[in-house]
């Protein structure tokens, strides 16, 4: 979920309000595009037990946006990171 947010997702509008109105014009990463294996880490703390699917969604993007600037200086500055837009920041 939170890799499709950060690469594929996001709402778009037109002049009357959102122009994808159900899922089937909504963009979401599908399985083929997902990598074959993730690496989870549930690390115990002090507090009480709470949920450990939805608190790791948010550090997603901002990993794959560090990960690009580590790894090529691509400074990326809004959501979605799709193709094209990593594309314009190269060039």
């Amino acid at each position: 979920m939170g890799l499709s947010a950060a690469l594929k997702e996001a709402v778009h509008f037109g002049k009357s309000g959102p122009s994808n109105l159900n899922f089937d014009t909504y963009p979401i990463l599908t399985m083929d595009e997902a990598p074959d294996e993730i690496e989870v880490h549930i690390v115990k703390g002090e507090g009480s037990m709470g949920g450990v699917g939805e608190p790791g969604l948010p550090p997603i993007a901002p990993a794959v946006a560090n990960a690009l600037f580590w790894g090529y200086d691509i400074k990326v500055n809004r959501l979605p990171m799709t193709p094209d837009y990593i594309k314009s920041l190269i060039l």
